[in-house]
């Protein structure tokens, strides 16, 4: 079979249309999470990922299995919840909200990822939004500091 110029332009031409598709594809949101298996607030943090359009997968892990991947991957100890999303290169530590999670790849800093320590209450998979009380997303940066990141307030 001989390949004709013209058909060679026209396989070119398909295929670089093609790209932003493929791009797409390769840009899907997709989050590996590791959580208790007993733990319904990350179950919950799961379920609501979901609705937003990330693709999820977990694994079961414990105690200090658990906290020491935590530990080992530049999580600092006061930036530790109950379960831990790796996504894209960074981790996703605690009950972070999906915006952020996006804000977090479109601008991609240097840094570890985004924590929202202990579990406040009306953060995603914990409450009622509209009953939250105050709390701050942190990004950590690779040398284990940390700024503030995003605020949300009281409700």
């Amino acid at each position: 079979m001989t390949l004709t110029r013209r058909a060679m332009m026209a396989f070119t031409a398909s295929f670089a249309a093609s790209l932003p598709a493929l791009g797409m594809a390769e840009g899907t949101s997709a989050i590996h999470v590791l959580k208790n298996p007993n733990c319904g607030c990350c179950e919950a943090w799961v379920r609501i990922l979901q609705a937003e359009g990330f693709e999820v997968t977990t694994e079961t892990s414990f105690g200090t299995l658990l906290i020491r991947h935590k530990l080992d991957n530049g999580i600092p100890q006061q930036m530790i919840s109950c379960h831990t999303g790796e996504i894209d290169g960074y981790f996703i530590e605690g009950h972070v909200p999906p915006e952020d999670i996006r804000k977090l790849l479109s601008e991609r800093p240097d840094a570890v990822g985004l924590a929202v320590p202990g579990m406040p209450y009306g953060s995603p998979g914990m409450g009622p939004e509209e009953s939250r009380e105050a709390y701050d997303v942190f990004l950590i940066w690779r040398d284990g500091s940390t700024e503030v990141f995003t605020s949300y307030e009281a409700a």
